[in-house]
């Protein structure tokens, strides 16, 4: 079953994706940061952790993107 939203409802929705891919970037990044400096012997959670927070990057711009169209520098 779908729900129909009007414009203002769609951009909370955003919004709210928004603070949740950012909050997620930090904790990943800290994770990894954390395993660096805990000198483990585990470099795939090291490498997970940092992909986990590149994921979260990307969704982020993404979404920056579209709640204020063109401020943001583009990335090649």
């Amino acid at each position: 079953m779908t729900d129909v939203v009007d414009s203002d409802e769609l951009l909370r929705r955003i919004q709210r994706a928004r603070a949740c891919a950012a909050q997620e970037e930090r904790t990943w990044r800290a994770r990894r940061d954390e395993l660096r400096r805990a000198d483990g012997d585990d470099p795939g959670a090291v490498r997970d952790a940092e992909v986990r927070g590149v994921a979260y990057g990307v969704v982020l711009r993404v979404l920056d993107e579209i709640l204020t169209p063109g401020r943001h520098p583009a990335q090649s």
